[in-house]
Protein backbone atom coordinates (compact mmCIF):
# COMPACT_ATOMS: atom_id res chain seq x y z
CA UNK A 1 0.00 0.00 0.00
CA UNK A 2 2.85 2.28 0.85
CA UNK A 3 4.38 1.62 -2.55
CA UNK A 4 1.12 2.48 -4.27
CA UNK A 5 0.82 5.76 -2.37
CA UNK A 6 4.39 6.58 -3.26
CA UNK A 7 3.70 5.92 -6.95
CA UNK A 8 0.58 8.07 -6.89
CA UNK A 9 2.46 10.85 -5.15
CA UNK A 10 5.19 10.70 -7.75
CA UNK A 11 2.64 10.80 -10.56
CA UNK A 12 0.90 13.81 -9.02
CA UNK A 13 4.22 15.60 -8.58
CA UNK A 14 5.20 14.76 -12.14
CA UNK A 15 1.84 16.03 -13.44
CA UNK A 16 2.20 19.23 -11.45
CA UNK A 17 5.69 19.74 -12.79
CA UNK A 18 4.46 19.11 -16.34
CA UNK A 19 1.57 21.54 -15.96
CA UNK A 20 3.88 24.13 -14.42
CA UNK A 21 6.36 23.71 -17.25
CA UNK A 22 3.55 23.96 -19.81
CA UNK A 23 2.21 27.15 -18.23
CA UNK A 24 5.70 28.64 -18.12
CA UNK A 25 6.23 27.79 -21.79
CA UNK A 26 2.90 29.34 -22.73
CA UNK A 27 3.62 32.50 -20.78
CA UNK A 28 7.10 32.75 -22.27
CA UNK A 29 5.72 32.20 -25.75
CA UNK A 30 3.01 34.84 -25.29
CA UNK A 31 5.58 37.26 -23.97
CA UNK A 32 7.83 36.72 -26.96
CA UNK A 33 4.93 36.97 -29.40
CA UNK A 34 3.62 40.14 -27.83
CA UNK A 35 7.14 41.60 -27.77
CA UNK A 36 7.57 40.81 -31.46
CA UNK A 37 4.11 42.17 -32.22
CA UNK A 38 4.89 45.41 -30.42
CA UNK A 39 8.16 45.63 -32.35
CA UNK A 40 6.27 45.13 -35.60
CA UNK A 41 3.73 47.78 -34.61
CA UNK A 42 6.55 50.14 -33.78
CA UNK A 43 8.18 49.54 -37.14
CA UNK A 44 4.84 50.05 -38.87
CA UNK A 45 4.31 53.31 -37.00
CA UNK A 46 7.78 54.53 -38.00
CA UNK A 47 7.09 53.62 -41.63
CA UNK A 48 3.79 55.50 -41.55
CA UNK A 49 5.43 58.59 -40.03
CA UNK A 50 8.21 58.53 -42.67
CA UNK A 51 5.62 58.17 -45.44
CA UNK A 52 3.45 61.01 -44.13
CA UNK A 53 6.46 63.29 -43.70
CA UNK A 54 6.93 63.19 -47.45
CA UNK A 55 3.27 63.53 -48.36
CA UNK A 56 1.83 66.84 -47.17
CA UNK A 57 -1.44 66.23 -48.97
CA UNK A 58 -2.04 62.86 -47.27
CA UNK A 59 -1.03 64.19 -43.86
CA UNK A 60 -3.25 67.24 -44.21
CA UNK A 61 -6.14 65.03 -45.33
CA UNK A 62 -5.76 62.77 -42.28
CA UNK A 63 -5.55 65.78 -39.99
CA UNK A 64 -8.72 67.18 -41.54
CA UNK A 65 -10.54 63.86 -41.12
CA UNK A 66 -9.49 63.52 -37.48
CA UNK A 67 -10.47 67.12 -36.74
CA UNK A 68 -13.80 66.61 -38.49
CA UNK A 69 -14.42 63.47 -36.43
CA UNK A 70 -13.62 65.27 -33.17
CA UNK A 71 -15.88 68.18 -34.12
CA UNK A 72 -18.71 65.78 -35.01
CA UNK A 73 -18.35 64.02 -31.67
CA UNK A 74 -18.40 67.33 -29.80
CA UNK A 75 -21.42 68.50 -31.80
CA UNK A 76 -23.26 65.24 -31.12
CA UNK A 77 -22.70 65.64 -27.39
CA UNK A 78 -23.98 69.20 -27.35
CA UNK A 79 -27.05 68.44 -29.45
CA UNK A 80 -28.51 66.43 -26.58
CA UNK A 81 -29.25 69.65 -24.73
CA UNK A 82 -30.67 71.48 -27.77
CA UNK A 83 -34.32 72.49 -27.72
CA UNK A 84 -36.27 70.02 -29.93
CA UNK A 85 -38.21 72.94 -31.43
CA UNK A 86 -35.01 74.32 -32.94
CA UNK A 87 -34.42 71.01 -34.65
CA UNK A 88 -37.94 71.10 -35.99
CA UNK A 89 -37.31 74.55 -37.48
CA UNK A 90 -34.17 73.27 -39.17
CA UNK A 91 -36.03 70.26 -40.53
CA UNK A 92 -38.72 72.57 -41.88
CA UNK A 93 -36.03 74.40 -43.85
CA UNK A 94 -34.34 71.23 -45.09
CA UNK A 95 -33.01 71.56 -48.63
CA UNK A 96 -31.07 68.46 -49.76
CA UNK A 97 -30.20 70.07 -53.10
CA UNK A 98 -28.32 72.88 -51.29
CA UNK A 99 -25.13 70.86 -51.77
CA UNK A 100 -25.35 71.68 -55.47
CA UNK A 101 -24.67 75.34 -54.66
CA UNK A 102 -21.52 74.56 -52.71
CA UNK A 103 -18.28 75.41 -54.46
CA UNK A 104 -16.31 72.53 -53.03
CA UNK A 105 -14.84 69.16 -53.99
CA UNK A 106 -12.76 66.54 -52.23
CA UNK A 107 -9.03 67.24 -52.78
CA UNK A 108 -8.67 63.50 -53.33
CA UNK A 109 -10.48 63.97 -56.65
CA UNK A 110 -7.64 66.14 -57.97
CA UNK A 111 -4.38 65.10 -59.52
CA UNK A 112 -1.38 64.97 -57.20
CA UNK A 113 -0.04 68.29 -58.49
CA UNK A 114 -3.42 70.01 -58.18
CA UNK A 115 -3.95 68.63 -54.68
CA UNK A 116 -0.52 69.90 -53.63
CA UNK A 117 -1.44 73.38 -54.84
CA UNK A 118 -4.84 73.24 -53.12
CA UNK A 119 -3.39 72.21 -49.75
CA UNK A 120 -0.57 74.75 -49.96
CA UNK A 121 -2.98 77.61 -50.75
CA UNK A 122 -5.38 76.38 -48.07
CA UNK A 123 -2.71 76.65 -45.39
CA UNK A 124 -1.14 79.83 -46.76
CA UNK A 125 -4.42 81.79 -46.88
CA UNK A 126 -6.30 80.03 -44.06
CA UNK A 127 -9.15 78.82 -46.24
CA UNK A 128 -10.76 75.40 -46.43
CA UNK A 129 -9.13 72.96 -48.86
CA UNK A 130 -12.45 71.83 -50.39
CA UNK A 131 -13.48 75.15 -52.00
CA UNK A 132 -9.87 75.89 -52.95
CA UNK A 133 -9.72 72.48 -54.61
CA UNK A 134 -12.74 73.39 -56.74
CA UNK A 135 -11.04 76.63 -57.79
CA UNK A 136 -7.80 74.81 -58.59
CA UNK A 137 -9.73 72.33 -60.71
CA UNK A 138 -11.46 75.18 -62.55
CA UNK A 139 -8.22 77.10 -63.03
CA UNK A 140 -6.65 74.07 -64.69
CA UNK A 141 -9.66 73.63 -66.98
CA UNK A 142 -10.13 77.29 -67.90
CA UNK A 143 -6.39 77.82 -68.21
CA UNK A 144 -6.16 74.99 -70.72
CA UNK A 145 -9.01 76.45 -72.75
CA UNK A 146 -7.69 80.02 -72.64
CA UNK A 147 -3.98 79.25 -73.00
CA UNK A 148 -3.18 80.80 -69.61
CA UNK A 149 -1.11 78.93 -67.07
CA UNK A 150 -3.26 77.82 -64.08
CA UNK A 151 -0.63 78.93 -61.57
CA UNK A 152 -0.92 82.48 -62.95
CA UNK A 153 -4.69 82.39 -62.42
CA UNK A 154 -4.29 81.16 -58.85
CA UNK A 155 -1.59 83.78 -58.18
CA UNK A 156 -3.89 86.59 -59.34
CA UNK A 157 -6.70 85.35 -57.07
CA UNK A 158 -4.26 85.18 -54.17
CA UNK A 159 -2.95 88.72 -54.67
CA UNK A 160 -6.31 90.25 -55.57
CA UNK A 161 -8.65 88.80 -52.94
CA UNK A 162 -6.78 86.24 -50.80
CA UNK A 163 -9.53 83.85 -51.95
CA UNK A 164 -12.40 85.88 -50.51
CA UNK A 165 -15.25 85.44 -53.07
CA UNK A 166 -17.13 88.41 -51.61
CA UNK A 167 -14.25 90.90 -51.69
CA UNK A 168 -14.96 94.35 -53.09
CA UNK A 169 -12.65 97.31 -53.54
CA UNK A 170 -13.72 100.91 -53.01
CA UNK A 171 -13.94 101.39 -56.77
CA UNK A 172 -16.20 98.40 -57.35
CA UNK A 173 -13.82 95.56 -58.24
CA UNK A 174 -15.58 92.43 -57.04
CA UNK A 175 -15.04 88.78 -56.28
CA UNK A 176 -12.07 86.45 -56.38
CA UNK A 177 -10.39 88.02 -59.41
CA UNK A 178 -11.53 91.59 -58.55
CA UNK A 179 -13.10 92.27 -61.93
CA UNK A 180 -14.92 95.58 -62.41
CA UNK A 181 -18.45 94.22 -62.67
CA UNK A 182 -19.98 97.42 -64.03
CA UNK A 183 -17.44 97.56 -66.85
CA UNK A 184 -17.67 93.89 -67.75
CA UNK A 185 -21.36 93.42 -66.99
CA UNK A 186 -21.89 92.02 -70.49
CA UNK A 187 -19.62 89.07 -69.70
CA UNK A 188 -21.84 88.11 -66.78
CA UNK A 189 -25.06 88.07 -68.81
CA UNK A 190 -24.53 84.52 -70.04
CA UNK A 191 -24.18 83.48 -66.38
CA UNK A 192 -27.45 85.09 -65.32
CA UNK A 193 -26.48 88.68 -64.55
CA UNK A 194 -24.11 90.82 -62.53
CA UNK A 195 -24.78 89.03 -59.24
CA UNK A 196 -22.95 86.06 -60.73
CA UNK A 197 -19.79 88.06 -59.95
CA UNK A 198 -20.07 86.60 -56.44
CA UNK A 199 -20.19 83.02 -57.68
CA UNK A 200 -16.55 81.95 -57.32
CA UNK A 201 -16.42 79.79 -60.44
CA UNK A 202 -18.15 82.40 -62.62
CA UNK A 203 -15.89 85.18 -61.32
CA UNK A 204 -12.86 83.04 -62.12
CA UNK A 205 -14.05 82.38 -65.67
CA UNK A 206 -14.83 86.03 -66.36
CA UNK A 207 -11.57 87.13 -64.74
CA UNK A 208 -9.53 84.81 -66.95
CA UNK A 209 -11.28 86.16 -70.05
CA UNK A 210 -10.50 89.73 -68.95
CA UNK A 211 -6.89 88.76 -68.22
CA UNK A 212 -6.54 87.15 -71.63
CA UNK A 213 -7.89 90.29 -73.33
CA UNK A 214 -5.50 92.44 -71.31
CA UNK A 215 -2.52 90.30 -72.35
CA UNK A 216 -3.62 90.38 -76.00
CA UNK A 217 -3.97 94.14 -75.95
CA UNK A 218 -0.65 94.76 -74.21
CA UNK A 219 1.27 92.13 -76.16
CA UNK A 220 3.10 90.84 -73.09
CA UNK A 221 2.32 89.26 -69.76
CA UNK A 222 3.71 92.13 -67.67
CA UNK A 223 1.87 94.65 -69.82
CA UNK A 224 -1.30 92.60 -69.53
CA UNK A 225 -1.06 92.58 -65.75
CA UNK A 226 -0.62 96.35 -65.86
CA UNK A 227 -3.84 96.64 -67.85
CA UNK A 228 -5.56 94.20 -65.50
CA UNK A 229 -4.78 96.20 -62.38
CA UNK A 230 -5.94 99.42 -64.03
CA UNK A 231 -2.50 101.00 -64.43
CA UNK A 232 -2.43 101.08 -68.25
CA UNK A 233 -2.17 104.88 -68.32
CA UNK A 234 0.32 105.10 -65.45
CA UNK A 235 4.11 105.04 -65.55
CA UNK A 236 4.20 101.72 -63.66
CA UNK A 237 1.95 99.35 -61.76
CA UNK A 238 3.50 99.88 -58.33
CA UNK A 239 5.00 96.39 -58.30
CA UNK A 240 1.70 94.58 -58.90
CA UNK A 241 3.07 92.38 -61.70
CA UNK A 242 6.13 91.55 -59.60
CA UNK A 243 3.97 90.33 -56.71
CA UNK A 244 1.76 88.24 -58.99
CA UNK A 245 4.76 86.65 -60.72
CA UNK A 246 6.47 86.00 -57.39
CA UNK A 247 3.37 84.19 -56.11
CA UNK A 248 3.20 82.27 -59.37
CA UNK A 249 6.84 81.24 -58.95
CA UNK A 250 6.02 79.75 -55.53
CA UNK A 251 3.06 77.87 -57.01
CA UNK A 252 5.18 76.55 -59.85
CA UNK A 253 7.63 75.18 -57.27
CA UNK A 254 4.75 73.47 -55.45
CA UNK A 255 3.56 71.93 -58.72
CA UNK A 256 7.11 70.68 -59.33
CA UNK A 257 7.00 68.88 -55.97
CA UNK A 258 9.37 71.22 -54.16
CA UNK A 259 8.94 72.12 -50.50
CA UNK A 260 7.76 75.71 -50.22
CA UNK A 261 6.99 77.09 -46.71
CA UNK A 262 3.42 78.36 -46.51
CA UNK A 263 4.69 81.51 -44.78
CA UNK A 264 7.18 82.31 -47.53
CA UNK A 265 7.14 86.08 -48.00
CA UNK A 266 6.40 87.93 -51.21
CA UNK A 267 8.18 91.09 -52.30
CA UNK A 268 7.53 94.62 -51.25
CA UNK A 269 8.16 96.80 -54.27
CA UNK A 270 8.04 100.53 -54.54
CA UNK A 271 7.39 102.00 -57.97
CA UNK A 272 11.10 102.75 -58.41
CA UNK A 273 12.08 99.25 -57.34
CA UNK A 274 9.52 97.73 -59.67
CA UNK A 275 10.94 99.67 -62.61
CA UNK A 276 14.49 98.69 -61.67
CA UNK A 277 13.60 95.01 -61.38
CA UNK A 278 11.42 94.94 -64.50
CA UNK A 279 14.17 93.44 -66.73
CA UNK A 280 14.52 90.56 -64.26
CA UNK A 281 10.83 89.78 -64.68
CA UNK A 282 11.07 89.00 -68.38
CA UNK A 283 10.01 85.40 -69.00
CA UNK A 284 12.86 82.95 -69.00
CA UNK A 285 10.62 80.55 -70.89
CA UNK A 286 7.44 81.49 -72.73
CA UNK A 287 5.15 78.81 -74.05
CA UNK A 288 1.62 78.64 -75.36
CA UNK A 289 -0.79 75.86 -76.09
CA UNK A 290 -1.22 75.10 -79.81
CA UNK A 291 -4.74 76.45 -79.86
CA UNK A 292 -3.63 79.68 -78.25
CA UNK A 293 -0.27 80.19 -79.92
CA UNK A 294 -1.42 83.46 -81.48
CA UNK A 295 -4.23 85.57 -80.07
CA UNK A 296 -5.05 88.83 -81.74
CA UNK A 297 -1.68 89.02 -83.43
CA UNK A 298 0.25 88.58 -80.17
CA UNK A 299 1.59 85.42 -78.54
CA UNK A 300 -0.12 84.53 -75.28
CA UNK A 301 2.49 83.83 -72.60
CA UNK A 302 1.62 80.70 -70.66
CA UNK A 303 4.60 80.43 -68.35
CA UNK A 304 6.81 82.87 -66.52
CA UNK A 305 9.76 81.89 -64.38
CA UNK A 306 11.41 84.30 -61.98
CA UNK A 307 14.28 83.46 -59.66
CA UNK A 308 13.04 82.80 -56.09
CA UNK A 309 14.61 84.94 -53.41
CA UNK A 310 14.16 85.78 -49.77
CA UNK A 311 11.73 88.64 -49.71
CA UNK A 312 10.05 90.80 -47.05
CA UNK A 313 6.33 90.69 -46.44
CA UNK A 314 4.15 91.79 -49.33
CA UNK A 315 1.55 94.54 -49.16
CA UNK A 316 -2.06 93.49 -49.35
CA UNK A 317 -4.06 93.51 -52.57
CA UNK A 318 -5.83 96.65 -51.40
CA UNK A 319 -2.56 98.54 -51.82
CA UNK A 320 -3.11 98.42 -55.58
CA UNK A 321 -6.72 99.57 -55.31
CA UNK A 322 -5.95 103.32 -55.77
CA UNK A 323 -4.72 102.52 -59.27
CA UNK A 324 -8.07 100.98 -60.16
CA UNK A 325 -9.74 104.27 -61.04
CA UNK A 326 -11.41 102.33 -63.82
CA UNK A 327 -9.96 98.87 -63.66
CA UNK A 328 -9.46 97.29 -67.07
CA UNK A 329 -11.19 100.40 -68.45
CA UNK A 330 -9.13 100.26 -71.63
CA UNK A 331 -10.93 97.06 -72.57
CA UNK A 332 -14.28 98.84 -72.48
CA UNK A 333 -13.31 101.18 -75.32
Amino acid sequence: MTAINRDVSELVSSARAGVSLFVQDVVTGLRQVSHNALALLGLAAVAVVVFLSGRDDVRHGLESQVLSWLVDRATARTQVAVDPELNNVLLAMAEPEAIQRATAIDPADLTRQQAAVAYWLSRRYSVAPEPVSRLVQEAWDVGRRAGVEPTLIMAIMAIESSFNPFAQSHVGAQGLMQVMTRIHHDKYQIFGGQNAAFDPVTNLRVGVQVLKECIQRAGSLEGGLKYYVGAANLANDGGYAYRVLAEQAFLRQVVAGQKVPVNVSTPVQTMVQAETLAPQLQPAAVSATPEAAVQGGHPTPAAVVIPPAAMPTAPSASDTAPMRRAEQVALAH
